[in-house]
């Protein structure tokens, strides 16, 4: 009977994400993740050639899903504060994607970054959008294009990256409902991303 190799990949990303988010790259077990997969253990060394191999599978893979999920298109540029919404809407329906990056960055230095080259380019690319929007007069000029995108990422992101010092610093906020946080999150961005000429007057243009 012919072996469905690419159904087989599949199921076993799908179990490694899982594994890896919950017990890092260190703890994740193969044989917890062939368990969960469903799928004889000997075809993860087969397919992925180990356990490392397989977590730097599992990180390109979600890399690219959330590059496709979340792109940052002209049209988010123009309107900085929804993109970081959206970042945002995308760690609410998955927060694994985090917990990855946080093991990866637990292990920073000691191993190496998985596709550090293409992912540096991706972020090179952001980095560049944001000094062509400063250019134009879209973007504030007054922080430099690199940390506004770290900006950007941070305030969408640590929501999820911290939950337990982020509840202790809402336990007194009217509302901290995942709305009101996008709210704010959305009002925030748009105010630090916003040109001295849209914060001039009324404030920014989607104030």
């Amino acid at each position: 009977m012919a072996w469905d190799t690419a159904r087989t990949r599949r199921l076993l990303l799908e179990a490694a994400v899982e594994e890896f988010a919950e017990h890092g790259p260190q703890g994740a077990r193969v044989d917890r993740v062939a368990a969960r997969a469903g799928v004889n253990k000997e075809r993860i060394y087969q397919y992925f050639g180990g356990k490392r191999q397989l977590f730097t599978a599992v990180l390109e893979a979600e890399l690219a899903r959330v590059a496709g999920a979340v792109p940052l298109t002209a049209e988010q540029m123009a309107d900085l504060g929804e993109y970081a919404g959206r970042v945002f809407d995308y760690h609410c329906a998955h927060p694994h994607f985090l917990r990855l990056l946080a093991w990866e960055g637990l292990e920073d230095g000691r191993t190496g970054v998985a596709a550090e080259d293409e992912r540096a380019a991706h972020y090179a690319g952001k980095v560049a959008a944001f000094a062509a929007a400063r250019e134009n007069g879209l973007l504030t000029a007054e922080v430099e294009p690199a940390h506004l995108v770290y900006a950007v990422y941070a305030l969408a992101t640590w929501w999820f990256t911290a939950p337990q010092v982020v509840r202790m610093i809402m336990a007194g906020a009217g509302d901290d409902s995942p709305a009101a946080r996008r709210a704010g999150l959305v009002r925030m961005v748009r105010r630090l991303t916003a040109s001295a000429e849209d914060r001039s007057g009324d404030g920014s243009a989607h104030a």
